[in-house]
């Protein structure tokens, strides 16, 4: 029972993260590459605010369930349970890596900017940010499909 709960919080937890992939996909790309400079900067400035306060939750939640499913399941290596949470997993450690060396530090940049001094190359910037991003929703979407996959087959 223990295992199914996990599992359960785990699928919860990188549903929340994937959810922000999917939604860039849709729409909030689109949306920033529709921007001016000092709207960029304002809707860029407000949204790492947020996520810098409230997404590490939903990260911290899912890297623990993840890793305790991955510890409740390896006693099966070839059970689609198992492969999938471990996938899931490495996915989401290059998620965060990512985040950490890569999305984090340029925000860092964009942050510095005030709305009197955006920079000449802020789109420049603003694209080094997405196609990193771009390398976190592979990894968001795989880990996903991984965990949706074990749930389907993986379970009795």
């Amino acid at each position: 029972m223990a295992t199914k709960i996990v599992f359960f919080i785990t699928i919860l937890a990188y549903s929340i993260i994937a959810s922000q992939t999917f939604m860039y996909i849709l729409s909030l790309k689109q949306l920033q590459l529709g921007l001016n400079a000092e709207s960029y900067l304002e809707i860029r400035k407000l949204t790492d605010t947020l996520m810098r306060a409230n997404f590490k939750y939903v990260i911290y939640t899912a890297l623990l369930a993840n890793l305790l499913l991955v510890i409740f399941t390896i006693q099966t290596p070839k059970t689609w349970l198992f492969i999938g949470a471990s996938i899931a997993f490495v996915a989401l450690v290059a998620d965060i890596l990512l985040t950490l060396k890569g999305s984090l530090p340029i925000n860092d940049v964009i942050n510095s900017w005030s709305a009197n001094a955006i920079p000449a190359n802020w789109q420049s910037v603003r694209e080094q940010w997405f196609t990193i991003f771009q390398y976190r929703q592979i990894a968001n979407i795989i880990g996903l499909l991984s965990l949706l996959l074990a749930a389907v087959f993986g379970t009795k």
